[in-house]
This record gives structure tokens, sequence and C-alpha cells, in this order.
């Protein structure tokens, strides 16, 4: 079963804090973005057609994205896009990240 992700904000949970729902998050900070998102619920992952701006990312640390705890363990592809592209900086390519759980609040 796989669902698309969509861009944007999502709506505030009561005593939560609002995430974005096309970031990824450690320490609780963006540190990269995603596109082309599938999840998997039962293998328990989710796939990422690709991950930019992350620089920031720390691999293999786990991560946060929408309301779950992640971590991604397969890259198809990385490089880093010249300066002027629309994604700068490196940029990961057919990700896969294992469900850990639900991040807790």
């Amino acid at each position: 079963m796989s669902e698309t992700g969509s861009q944007g904000k999502d709506a505030p949970q009561p005593g939560s804090k609002v995430r974005e729902t096309d970031a990824l998050y450690q320490g609780g900070r963006v540190v990269a973005r995603v596109s082309g998102v599938e999840f998997d619920h039962e293998n328990k992952e989710i796939r990422f057609g690709e991950i930019y701006q992350s620089d920031e990312l720390m691999l293999p640390e786990e991560c946060e994205f929408q309301q779950y705890r992640i971590l991604i363990r397969k890259i198809d592809y990385a490089t880093r896009i010249q300066r002027g592209e629309e994604h700068k900086g490196r940029v990961l390519r057919g990700a896969v990240a294992n469900l850990l759980g639900d991040r807790k609040q």
C-alpha cells in the first residue's frame, strides 16, 4: 500500500509544533527536504524519490519525517548540484528509510 506525500504544512495538533510535511528533522530542526514520497506500511518503509538541501542531514543517524521516526538505510545515488540549480546542496536519490515508530512529543 502506498500513498503519495504532499508538500506544505501539517495541520497543527493540540499541544504540538507545526511540522513541514516535506522536511526531515534532526535535533528539532529542518536538515533536508524531500519529494516523491511513497509510504509502504506493510514493509515499514518510506521511499523518497529525492532528498535535497541535505548538507546538514547526518547519516546514518535517526531522523524524523512527519509523525514518524525513521532511519535512512539505502541511497541509490548521491550528488552535489551546482549553485544556481533549483535544488542546492547534497541530493540523495532513490532513498529508502525504515519506519521506526511514531515520534514522541
